[in-house]
Parts: structure tokens; sequence; C-alpha cells
């Protein structure tokens, strides 16, 4: 009896245990097939939002628009190798508080316009507003205070503000800065003038105004933002509700308004000038002196202040007019910036540097059809007919190539009446063919497309044969 109830104890507890498993295995096949039905819902879903144009201020630079994009780059880093500025390129993403800390927590750049995000590592980050933030960092970090002064950094690149876009200004456009360190003498606030326009004018951007004023020092500001908050106190009911918290955090962003109604307020606000001390008047006017000797004509303009903490004494903007309608467009701007490296950790060491905004450059350049850049075009073009022609094809393009003449060509293509009318189109003057015989004889088929004419040469006779037919051809046309 004993041995028969440990028999069905035995059984019970087998049959239950199976249970079990079979439940295991059950719940797991349905997991696996939640997880797949998930993962296909996920991919249909991550399907389904693949939008395939841009985000709103954002756009792709076409290569048909290049050419003028080519000019203005070419422009900066010839103006730059002229002045004596050498390249500096940081990152796109930096600390959040590089930029709280030197452009100002109460800017709109910052409040507003910035894209700022927390990475994995809990880091708070932020895509780069503006340039000169990261280049006074790098300045610091890599020690270029002990070089030789002044130090003077060129650099050109994206920046992103979630700003409205508006006509040629997007949420990622790109800018050229020029930034000068260790100098504090005028001269180098007229030459950061000198430089912005001999930038234009060598893009044929003419119709330029430059804006000056001084904002003194950061004493002379900070008395001059209290005077602007007594005075904007005043007018706190007249102000649109917006600009009202503005009054005692950022003052000069009411000063800096576009908005008519607020710009006819601040027309009446104590000017930057008249609160100056004399250092600052007479650093203000040498700079005015050096203008005049140079011949750039200049607005002095009492409302400029512009928008960013970090400026101080000389400020400056760039307008064109627009012939059509009289109105003004900002093309870029800049100033002194004498506190910001050692805001930034450095050495009490002025600074001066301006920046020009590409995008808009461009949309200048197209407005009043200025110049683009004209991509050399190549004079020979290379076809090949047959497998063994195929072969032999490409290491003859990289000779042409080495020895610096450009030449088109048509790789793929097995046709070679297609290939010769591509060369025509391409307004080619000559056409080298390598057909199969020529591939076996290691020679090569030189034909002048203008008269038709052709002739073979040995491979290794190539390059001197289509020089000298180049050079002929050259010949009779100047004639």
């Amino acid at each position: 009896m004993a041995v028969k109830k440990t028999t069905k104890k035995a059984a019970k507890k087998a049959v239950k245990k199976t249970t079990k498993k079979a439940a295991k295995k059950i719940i797991r096949k349905m997991a696996m097939k939640s997880a797949r039905t998930g993962s296909a819902k996920k991919k249909t879903r991550s399907e389904d939002v693949v939008v395939l144009q841009t985000l709103r201020g954002m756009r792709d630079i076409l290569p048909s628009e290049q050419p003028y994009w080519e000019q203005v780059r070419r422009v900066f880093n010839k103006v730059a190798q002229e002045y004596g500025f050498g390249r500096i390129d940081t990152p796109l993403v930096e600390f959040e508080n590089l930029f709280v800390r030197s452009v100002g927590s109460k800017t709109e750049v910052i409040e507003k316009e910035m894209y700022t995000f927390v990475t994995r590592g809990g880091d708070k980050v932020a895509l780069r507003p503006e340039l000169t933030a990261g280049n006074v960092r790098a300045f610091v970090q890599h020690g270029m205070a002990v070089w030789p002064k002044p130090v003077k950094l060129f650099s050109m690149g994206p920046v992103y503000r979630y700003d409205r876009p508006q006509e040629g200004r997007y949420r990622e456009h790109f800018q050229g800065n020029f930034d000068v360190y260790g100098e504090s003498d005028p001269i180098l606030d007229a030459q950061m003038i000198q430089m912005a326009d001999r930038i234009l004018r060598a893009l044929g951007i003419k119709n330029v105004a430059f804006h000056v004023n001084s904002i003194g020092t950061a004493k002379t500001r900070a008395a001059y933002k209290r005077k602007l908050t007594t005075f904007f106190e005043k007018y706190r009911r007249k102000l649109p509700a917006e600009f009202r918290p503005f009054i005692k955090e950022n003052p000069f962003r009411i000063v800096d308004a576009k908005d008519p109604d607020v710009a006819a307020i601040a027309a009446e606000a104590p000017r930057a000038f008249d609160a100056l001390d004399d250092e600052s008047r007479a650093h203000f006017e040498k700079f005015l002196e050096y203008l005049d000797e140079l011949g750039i004509a200049y607005v002095r303009d009492d409302t400029l202040v512009r928008g960013l903490d970090y400026y101080t004494q000389t400020v400056f903007e760039i307008y064109v007019k627009d012939s059509e309608t009289a109105k003004r467009r900002s093309l870029g701007g800049g100033g002194r910036y004498d506190t910001l490296i050692k805001m930034m950790g450095g050495d009490d060491m002025p600074a001066i540097g301006f920046g020009l905004g590409i995008d808009r450059l461009v949309l200048e350049m197209k407005k009043i059809g200025a110049k683009s850049y004209q991509l050399p075009q190549p004079r020979v073009f290379l076809a090949q007919l047959g497998d063994l022609a195929k072969k032999k094809s490409l290491a003859t393009f990289a000779e042409l190539q080495k020895a610096g003449i450009l030449t088109a060509e048509s790789f793929g293509r097995g046709n070679l009446r297609a290939q010769l009318r591509k060369a025509e189109r391409a307004g080619v003057d000559v056409a080298i063919i390598i057909g199969q015989k020529e591939a076996l004889d290691d020679t090569v088929i030189l034909k002048d497309m203008t008269s038709g004419s052709q002739e073979t040469v040995p491979h290794d006779k190539m390059i001197a044969a289509v020089k000298k037919l180049l050079k002929n051809i050259s010949k009779v046309r100047e004639k």
C-alpha cells in the first residue's frame, strides 16, 4: 500500500511539473510572438513617419547652387590669407553653459533659439548658435594666449538657431568669422571694417552701409543698462507684453527690437554714446578717424547695441539696401568683446571680431547677378569600346589627370557613338578613343572634335600628343 501511495504522489507531481513546463513553453512562445508583432508594428510605424523632405528651416544645397557658395568660400579664404588669419574649426556641439555664459542667459538666442539636448552620459549640450564662443573656448583651452600677438583666427561653418525661418536665414545657416585676440588698438576695429568691405566688393555686392556705434566698457554698459531700465519702466504699459520682462532682464533687447511700435518708444531712449567714459569716447573717435582715412563710408547709429552680452566698445552692423524696395537687410556684424576671454577663464585680454552670413551673401549675389565661381571645364574626353579597352581606360584616365589634363569620361557605357555625343555636348576639344585594336596595340586614337580629323599615336606618346593638339587648337581660335 505504501508503495502504491508513493507512486500516486509521484505521478501527480510529475503531471504538475509537466504542466508547469508546458505553461512556461506556451508563455515563452506567446512572448516571442508578441515581440515579433510589436517589432513589426514598430517597424511599420517607423516606416510610416519617414518623410522625404528636409525639416523646416533646413535645406539641401544642390550642385546648381554650389558655384555661388564656392565663390564665397574662395573669397573668404583669400582674404583670410591676405590678412594673416589662421583657420580654426570647432565642434558643432559644445556644452550648453558655454553659450549661456558667453552669449547671455537673457538673450533671445539662449531663451528661444538654441537647440539643446541631454546626451546618454547626462551632459547638457547644444548645437552652436554662433562661432565666437567656441573659438574663445579653443583659444583658452589650447593656451593661445602665449602666442605672438595679435592672434588672428578665421572660421567658417554651420550654426543653428531655432528661429522663425525668413529670407536668407535658416535654422541651419552658415557663417564666416574673423577674430583677433590680444590687441586693443582701435586700428584693429577699422581693419575689421576694411576686411568686411574687401570681401563684399570681391563678391560684387554694392549698396553696403556700415552702421557703427560704441557701447563702452563693461562698467559703462552696466550704467547704461540701468538708465534704459529706468526709461522703459515709464513705458511699461505701452510696451507689448512679451517685451515687459526685458525691462529689468535685458533692456538692450527692447532697443534692438524690430517691432515698429517698440522701435518708436526705443527711439526716445537714452543713447549708449552719452553714457561713455572719456577712454571709450577717445577709442571710438580714433576708430572713426581710421575709417575716414580708409575712405570707407559709415553711418553713426546711436541705436545700435547688438543683442549678445559679450560686446563692449565698438559695435557695427553691415547692411545692404535693396534697390527696388529701399529696404535694408543685415549681412552680418561684429565688434569688440574685451571681457569675454577672462569671463571664460582665460587671461584678461582684449578681442574683436565680425561675422558674415554666407546664406545671405549668396542670396544677395543672386539678386544682383553677381559672378559665381566657374568650375574648370574639361577639354578632353576619354571614350572606350570593349572589355579590354575598359580595363585600360582607368589607368589612362589617371595618367591624364596626373599630367594636369582635365578629362571627362562616360565609363560604363559601351556604345561609342553615345559616348562621342556626350563629348560633343560637353564641348571638349579632343576625344581619346581606345578600342579593342588600340588596347592590343597599346595605342590610342586622338580625334579633333572641331575638324573631325584623327590620328593614332602610341600610348607612351599620348600625353605629349594631346598637349600639342590642344595648343594648336587654342592658336587657331586666337586667330
